[in-house]
């Protein structure tokens, strides 16, 4: 028996099946990737992470959007679902509809099992091709463990802050913004300090 070939799609295609579908997929090259669930440590850090930046964001420039909030990289033709972007000044769209960005100052993704190994080589690959992006931050879900990437007035990015213990913080310079372990952490189960 032969194999079936895989059905390939153009760009407006996905994105007239996502607008519609129930549930979110990404896209690259022609294929459409469904996304799987989250854990509760995962899905608490990201609701922690918002929590914080609401607070400190309230009243300037810039403002968040968590996983449901779509991004283009034109560069490489991707679409794809951050965990948490954060916008500084004004939003950037795709088209009119308003439902996919195009310009995040900073990206924040949680680490799975499933997905830390993507995470931290190809995805942060085609997110180093965004013009606007400035740093890039990991938040492992299963020990607690956080790295900011920045990148500097050359364009090459590097590990600027880090930290492995609750009651160490990470620095996003880009908006001014220092995240302690132990907020980014509070209420997730099991994990490994240090």
């Amino acid at each position: 028996m032969s194999a079936q070939p895989i059905k390939m799609y153009s760009e407006k295609e996905y994105l007239e099946l996502e607008r519609e579908a129930p549930y979110k997929s990404e896209y690259y090259r022609g294929e459409i990737f469904a996304m799987a669930g989250a854990g509760h440590n995962h899905n608490r850090i990201v609701e922690n992470l918002s929590g914080e930046c609401y607070i400190m964001f309230k009243g300037k420039s810039c403002r968040t959007y968590s996983s449901d909030q779509r991004l283009h990289i034109p560069a490489n033709g991707i679409y794809t679902y951050p965990d948490l972007l954060i916008v500084c000044g004004k939003n950037e769209f795709l088209d009119a509809k308003k439902d996919t960005i195009l310009n995040p100052s900073v990206i924040i993704e949680v680490l799975s099992e499933s997905t830390a190994a993507y995470d931290r080589g190809e995805k942060f690959h085609f997110y180093r091709s965004i013009p606007s992006l400035s740093e890039y931050v990991l938040i492992n879900s299963q020990s607690v463990a956080a790295e900011v990437f920045r990148k500097d007035e050359q364009g090459t990015w590097f590990l600027a802050s880090e930290a492995y213990n609750s009651d160490e913080s990470i620095r996003l310079q880009s908006v001014d913004l220092s995240l302690k372990l132990s907020d980014i952490y509070a209420e997730t189960e099991d994990l490994i300090n240090g």
